[in-house]
């Protein structure tokens, strides 16, 4: 594989001339180790994980045509707020329910290749007593876990924030392995009115590549979730500006790490106007300035993009995915959506027992839009106004 023998070689590599040339450094010979040699040292880097084939296999399998990611991992704190939002007390009890109502809508797995769960629901069952896990791998769907801390203010920055969970994380993951996760997401954020400062796009950048090595390493592979939040009102031009330079941070330092490229999957935001921008951009010239950022910074070795949504109304953030597949991609383009997913779907639900069916009706139907949309299929016909309305909420913690 090109790119693991760029990976191999990484600490050696100046950073700018990874940044200018990476289209010559995709051309090394690929070898399962290579030697490294100066005038006084001759070093020998063995590839990043034993499990190298399983990983490149589990990135495959969700990043398939037509299929793309359920992200379910809020936090018991977040996932209260969903349950608040209907009237329900945020219980393990109301928790289960609902999550046993996701994964359990029949057919899923046509629309759905992964889920990420929180590690409550790793370990949990569902209302009729069934591992969620297993309930996941019968729909052909493949068990992912959120293995991050959650945010915390960064000392000696502008009010931003850093990513905790390095401490313990090579335990946790080993564990998570056993217990059939094949997949872990990291979500660290960078925030434009703030800056944002060269200090948090290091550290956001840093975490996150070692993170994803040592995720790599224990069979798990790695979201990559590097969110340029949605807070402002910067043009498009401006978030473009800012996604280029910690995209490129990002990728540098996975490269520093020896993180197998063809093992991960990318799940950035995609290039749009602050929130509070007057001045909209259309599905085309999201995708267009989108996809210009991934051909500028992303290598074609990376099996999937799974864009998070960040936001966006459930209609909006399908037109979007719908204009980045108009025409083939080096990578499968795709989508991994939290809210976009289940907003609807949850409200039709309102934790009656009753309204089960007609929910997981409604998760489907919005699971096959995006589906289309991977296809570059989806017209857009026959949405409900309330899938056009916006979720963005300024200052919007998980």
């Amino acid at each position: 594989m090109a790119s693991t023998s760029l990976l191999k070689a990484s600490p050696v590599l100046d950073k700018s001339e990874w940044v200018k040339g990476q289209s010559v450094l995709f051309r090394q010979p690929s070898s399962a180790s290579v030697v490294l040699r100066n005038r006084a040292t001759s070093l020998t880097v063995r590839a990043a994980s034993s499990y190298a084939d399983e990983l490149v296999k589990t990135a495959k399998t969700i990043a398939s045509p037509g299929r793309g990611i359920l992200a379910m991992d809020e936090s018991n704190a977040t996932c209260g707020k969903r349950l608040d939002s209907i009237g329900l007390e945020n219980t393990e009890a109301n928790r289960q329910a609902f999550r046993t109502m996701l994964v359990s809508a029949p057919g899923l797995g046509q629309y759905i290749s992964g889920a990420i769960l929180f590690e409550e629901t790793l370990y949990q069952s569902t209302t009729e007593g069934k591992k969620m896990v297993d309930v996941l791998v019968e729909q052909n769907i493949v068990p992912g876990i959120k293995v991050d801390k959650g945010l915390v203010p960064l000392v000696g920055s502008n009010n931003e924030s850093w990513c905790q969970g390095l401490d313990g994380l090579a335990s946790r993951t080993a564990a998570y392995y056993q217990q059939g996760a094949r997949f872990a997401k990291w979500r660290t954020v960078v925030s434009i009115p703030n800056g944002p400062s060269a200090l948090a796009v290091k550290e956001a950048a840093w975490g996150l590549a070692r993170y994803a090595a040592i995720s790599q390493d224990s069979g798990l592979v790695p979201i990559v979730e590097p969110e340029i939040l949605l807070d402002g009102e910067h043009d498009i031009d401006r978030t473009y500006d800012v996604a280029e330079k910690v995209w490129s941070e990002v990728f540098f330092y996975l490269a520093q790490n020896n993180v197998m490229f063809e093992g991960i999957l990318l799940k950035p935001s995609m290039v749009t106007p602050g929130a509070e921008c007057k001045d909209r951009a259309t599905p085309e010239q999201v995708s267009s300035y989108t996809l210009k950022l991934l051909r500028n910074r992303v290598p074609p070795a990376v099996p999937g993009i799974m864009f998070l949504s960040g936001g966006q109304s459930e209609v909006e953030a399908t037109l979007n995915l719908n204009a980045m597949n108009q025409a083939p991609n080096p990578w499968h383009v795709s989508f991994s959506y939290a809210r976009a997913l289940q907003n609807t779907c949850l409200k039709t639900w309102g934790g009656r027992p009753e309204n089960v069916n007609a929910a997981q009706t409604t998760l489907l139907a919005r699971a096959k839009a995006n589906s289309l949309a991977q296809l570059g299929k989806y017209t857009g016909e026959g949405e409900s106004e309330e899938a056009k309305e916006g979720m963005f909420v300024k200052g919007y913690t998980y």
